[in-house]
């Protein structure tokens, strides 16, 4: 499994631990990545993704997940994350069409 979020692309990246003596030795900055199920309002069902606590934090702030994935661009997401992503704009479109 790649240690990468599926909503925001953020993954590895690799740099230096730097001693007093300014010795530098290879390290990896890791994503803080958790499993987790979120509710989308509009497929009244929840969704399970492996994102990271940055893009958690992003989607509350932007008032759930409809919302917030709706607004990213598609570049950054995993293909998992993009078949969600026409299934909310397929549901928020058939939604309008019956109102």
């Amino acid at each position: 499994m790649a240690r990468r979020c599926e909503l925001t692309g953020k993954g590895v990246l690799s740099g230096h631990n730097v001693s007093h003596a300014n010795n530098k030795t290879k390290r990896k900055f890791r994503p803080n990545l958790a499993e987790v199920s979120v509710m989308s309002d509009r497929l009244d069902r929840s969704i399970r993704l492996r994102i990271s606590k940055n893009a958690l934090r992003s989607i509350d702030h932007n008032g759930g997940l409809d919302n917030f994935i709706v607004k990213l661009g598609d570049d950054t997401m995993s293909i998992r994350a993009r078949r969600f992503k026409r299934e909310i704009v397929r549901a928020t479109t058939a939604k309008a069409a019956q109102a």
